[in-house]
């Protein structure tokens, strides 16, 4: 027991560094979008950058991680300054209480479950991370988190209007987790605040809230066979005073036999949305997955939810997937239905197929090693005639998007010292 105590302490202190170079090639003809009639494609190569340290002594754990985001030839060869410039990404405190509570504080990733309502959204090179406070509670398979976040402008000795676009102005939310051997819940409660701002009258501007319920269910159902939900609904009032109900529901199964190098899946996935014409003014039925990782779902072109299709007809995603692993190799392929969950209604008497179309999403991955990967993608959108509706597009174009990832993860720094019992 002493001895176990020891070994525990020995490792309880710790000062890491560590860096990430991720430089991506992209090739877009109808990414995130129909492909316009008589343009070119586009052709780039961003890259993120990060530089990461991680101290943990005692109760207390300090996390900051700098970021440059950059298309390579933004600024020039003799650049005196970049066009974004180095950014935080995280920089957060924790300080435990005990052993069942801690408080963390700063800029940091929210990540919860699958990533549907909470997450990192690390495909993207910027990545996402919010200003919060959070109250950490454990309690043997129990987990909880409360926070709370505020945004301003900036400091000010009059007025409070937030104005940084896609951004709340305040945020609380409640997350429950059980832990069990073969079955994970969690529960979800937040509260949404967004600002509107009256044009013709700044004096009355207000903060418009929407609550949001739900769970994530994930389980072993037998030994080849995993099985995950979700379930939201969302209440109350959307930026534009209308009326909120709308909803969520996903399930997803998972085959991997024991020890097989395969794996496959089978899954839905419906979020309401409106008709796309004669709806009711005051209310609203399009649900918002927030804060997600929303590409992570619904296809890696990012036809939905990835700064698009927020208030329109909703979504049913009906997807099958496999992946094979050769080696350091891993094949992965996706296949993906869409149609829309509210009618694509033109008019009173005219009503196109809800059928937007199918998307195809093949990735490879090479590991190298622990500190390095090659991935490359390729999809393709096979677009339906109502999905040129949707989009304002030509249907008929080829819609198609391929790339080239290096990550370069290593680990620069490391110490760990003893805490030795006084």
């Amino acid at each position: 027991m002493i001895l176990s105590v020891f070994a525990f302490q020995m490792l309880s202190s710790q000062f890491i560094i560590d860096a990430e170079v991720r430089p991506r090639y992209e090739y877009r003809h109808g990414f995130h979008s129909l492909m316009p009639d008589s343009v070119d494609p586009a052709s780039f190569i961003s890259q993120r950058t990060r530089l990461n340290v991680f101290f943990n002594k005692e109760k207390v754990k300090v996390y900051v991680s700098l970021q440059d985001v950059r298309v390579w030839g933004d600024v020039s060869q003799l650049n005196r300054s970049d066009v974004n410039g180095l950014a935080i990404h995280q920089a957060w405190g924790q300080f435990g209480i005990g052993r069942k509570f801690a408080i963390k504080a700063g800029r940091q990733e929210l990540i919860y479950d699958d990533h549907r309502m909470f997450g990192s959204v690390g495909w993207a090179q910027q990545a996402r991370s919010h200003d919060a406070l959070l109250a950490k509670y454990f309690y043997e398979k129990w987990s909880f988190d409360l926070g709370i976040a505020y945004n301003q402008n900036g400091p000010s000795t009059t007025g409070n209007t937030y104005t940084v676009p896609r951004n709340y102005k305040a945020m609380q939310y409640l997350w429950g987790n059980y832990k069990g051997e073969k079955v994970k819940v969690s529960l979800l409660v937040l509260n949404n605040g967004l600002q509107y701002v009256h044009l013709d009258s700044p004096d009355s501007n207000e903060t418009r809230y929407s609550q949001t319920f739900g769970t994530h269910i994930k389980a072993r159902v037998i030994k080849l066979i995993d099985l995950s939900g979700n379930l939201y609904y969302t209440g109350g009032k959307d930026v534009s005073d209308r009326s909120l109900s709308a909803f969520e529901v996903a399930l997803d199964l998972n085959f991997k036999p024991e020890d097989a190098k395969w794996s496959a899946g089978i899954g839905f996935e419906m979020l309401s949305g409106n008709d796309l014409t004669g709806n009711d003014a005051d209310k609203n039925k399009a649900f918002t997955p927030f804060y997600g990782t929303n590409h992570k779902f619904n296809g890696f072109m990012d036809y939905f939810y990835v700064g698009n299709h927020i208030g329109s007809v909703g979504l049913v995603d009906i997807y099958i997937r496999g992946g094979i692993d050769v080696g350091k190799s891993k094949f992965l392929l996706f296949v993906h239905n869409f149609s829309s969950q509210g009618k694509m209604n033109l008019s009173s008497t005219e009503t196109k197929s809800s059928q937007l179309g199918t998307e195809l999403d093949f990735v490879y991955v090479y590991k190298f090693d622990k500190t390095m990967n090659i991935k490359v993608g390729y999809s393709q959108m096979f677009a339906s005639e109502s999905m040129g509706y949707l989009k304002s597009g030509n249907y008929e174009n080829t819609n198609n998007w391929a790339w080239v990832m290096f990550t370069f993860k290593p680990q620069l720094f490391k110490h760990e010292y003893p805490i030795l019992p006084e």
